[in-house]
């Protein structure tokens, strides 16, 4: 199957257990991979075919507005669950990084959830 990755794109997310952590958006990278049949957009050369992932960055960049998250668990169910459901993949597998432990470089968590049928 073919993919589409989006790497380590940067938003801004109210997520975590405490206040403090809540207080203000954090600083995520975010890495999408999709599932999806490329042939017809390959052989149409058409975006219509494909999942348009410059509009997928663009939603990523806006989701967390008026919204937070304690676990970045649960942020990276919902973010697949809300992926598969608007943009169509056979599977999605969304990582989230986090900045919240100094002695790590990071921390992720990674879920991945095939298509519903």
């Amino acid at each position: 199957m073919d993919k589409i990755i989006i790497s380590e794109l940067e938003v801004f997310y109210q997520v975590g257990i405490t206040e403090a952590e809540r207080a203000k958006p954090q600083r995520l990278l975010l890495t999408v991979e999709m599932a999806h049949d490329f042939k017809a957009a390959a052989a149409r050369d058409d975006l219509a075919e494909t999942i348009d992932y410059a509009a997928l960055s663009e939603w990523l960049l806006r989701f967390g507005e008026g919204s937070h998250w304690a676990l970045i668990e649960t942020l990276a169910a919902d973010l697949a669950a809300m992926i598969l459901d608007r943009f169509s993949p056979k599977q999605v597998t969304v990582e989230v990084k986090k900045f919240s432990v100094p002695q790590a470089r990071y921390v992720a968590v990674r879920v991945t959830r095939p298509v519903k049928l």
